[in-house]
C-alpha cells in the first residue's frame, strides 16, 4: 500500500485558537493529525484521542474544550468515512484499524522525516 505524503491543515473543522491566541492549541491538532495519518489499530486511536484531550486541557486549562474537542474526534474520525480527517487518512480508504507492518512503520517514519526536513 501506498503511503500519502503528510498533511496537516491544523484543527480541521475547528479553530486553531482563540482570540487571544490564534493558534494556542493548534500543536495538539498537528500531533493529533500525525497520529491520524498514520493510523494504525483501534486501540492506538483511543490513545491518541485520549493524548489530544490532555494537550489541548493542558495548553488552555478548560476540560470543558477539551471534553468537546474529544467528542468530536471520537464521533468523526472512523476509519471508514472518505473525509481528509479519518483515522489512517494517509493510506487508502478501506484500510480500517490495522496494526502497521514493520516496512509501513519505517516508511512513516521516512515521511515524517522528510515533511520535518521542509
Amino acid at each position: 500500500m501506498e503511503l500519502a505524503e503528510f498533511s496537516s491543515d491544523g484543527c480541521s473543522l475547528f479553530l486553531d485558537g482563540n482570540f487571544e491566541d490564534p493558534k494556542l492549541w493548534k500543536e495538539c491538532c498537528v500531533l493529533h493529525d500525525i497520529a491520524y495519518w498514520r493510523g494504525g489499530s483501534k486501540k492506538e486511536r483511543e490513545e491518541a484521542d485520549q493524548a489530544f484531550k490532555h494537550c489541548v486541557e493542558k495548553k488552555t486549562g478548560n476540560s470543558k474544550l477539551a471534553a468537546l474537542m474529544f467528542q468530536a474526534v471520537r464521533a468523526g474520525g472512523e476509519p471508514y468515512f472518505p473525509t481528509w480527517y479519518r483515522w489512517g487518512y494517509g493510506w487508502p480508504l478501506g484500510r480500517g484499524y490495522q496494526e502497521l507492518s514493520p516496512e509501513e512503520e519505517e516508511m512513516v517514519a521516512e515521511k515524517l522525516r522528510k515533511f520535518r526536513q521542509d
